[in-house]
């Protein structure tokens, strides 16, 4: 294997052109002259946490568990309270486990997008592999929910050389995984238009980064709940000032907890406090997007 700087511009190019940001997919307007439009999203792993790394911890079994039986239902009092709907990624596992909270947040105008069968990290499975883990995953939420999953995010945002084809077969309307941009673009493969838009995601933009901890590694993050508000907050508005996208990633068994779901709430009311900001669903957003663009979908 040789090393990273032996390596000729046709090997390292190749690399960097498997997934690539494409056309600038913002539009001129949001619905209803929105300076600023908002995608929150619940990345719902509950115990896969746990069962995708082949572990058996009692406990961290109970944390995940802890994001269905408490987490979940602070979070939909929240956005029950402001009226929104969100996106909710969900792996299949979860979603067997706790089908009722998928059935009924769809029920309530929700969205359930893919999130993996296990939260599996497809870069540690063959292609092969990982497409019929996205098949299985998409057919048991609609299965589950009744309705077919038009977007996705991939477990841990890991993406395999395998992952986007399979997207494209799949023909899903959007993708939400990558950090190419603030704002939606149209992705590209090998240099050629997919027509799948990406709404694009970043740690920064994440509640797990700042309190998620491992009691037996060396991860132990911790700010201030007060601090990660403000972060948010400023990431949003300086979304609002450029008239772009705020994409928000959140989890039930990290921000709904007593002493965090506030951030959730305040976030809300000021953004709300704006007057002139569309918060719709990830695929509302990209249908949207690709609408305006005149994507004709997955090419």
């Amino acid at each position: 294997m040789s090393e990273p700087h032996e390596w000729d511009e046709e090997h390292w190019r190749g690399l960097v052109e498997q997934v690539r940001a494409g056309q600038n997919l913002l539009p001129k307007t949001w619905p209803g002259g929105a300076r600023c439009a908002v995608a929150l999203s619940f990345d719902s792993d509950h115990e896969t946490n746990e069962l995708r790394d082949g572990g058996e911890s009692i406990a961290r079994l109970g944390w995940g568990e802890y994001g269905a039986r408490r987490g979940n239902p602070r979070i939909r009092k929240v956005l029950d309270r402001h009226g929104v709907k969100a996106s909710f990624f969900v792996p299949a596992v979860s979603a067997l486990l706790h089908p009722e909270e998928q059935r009924s947040l769809a029920e309530e105008g929700h969205e359930i997008g893919l999130h993996g069968w296990i939260h599996e990290r497809n870069t540690q499975v063959d292609g092969a592999t990982e497409r019929e883990l996205m098949l299985r995953a998409s057919d048991t939420l609609e299965k589950i929910t009744g309705t077919r999953p038009v977007g996705m995010r991939t477990p841990s945002w890991d993406y395999s050389p395998s992952t986007l084809s399979i997207a494209r077969e799949m023909g899903l309307l959007y993708d939400s995984s990558l950090f190419s941009d603030d704002d939606p673009y149209e992705i590209v493969e090998k240099g050629e238009p997919t027509g799948i838009v990406e709404l694009p995601v970043e740690w920064i933009r994440d509640d797990a980064v700042y309190f998620m901890m491992n009691r037996f590694g060396a991860q132990r993050p911790y700010t201030p709940p007060a601090d990660v508000l403000d972060i948010f907050r400023r990431e949003f508005d300086g979304a609002y000032d450029e008239g772009g996208l705020f994409l928000l990633t959140m989890h039930p068994h990290v921000t709904g907890y007593r002493s965090r779901i506030f951030i959730l709430d305040e976030l809300i009311d000021h953004i709300k406090s704006k007057g002139d900001c569309w918060i719709a669903t990830h695929a509302e957003i990209a249908a949207y997007c690709a609408e305006h663009a005149g994507l004709k979908g997955p090419k």
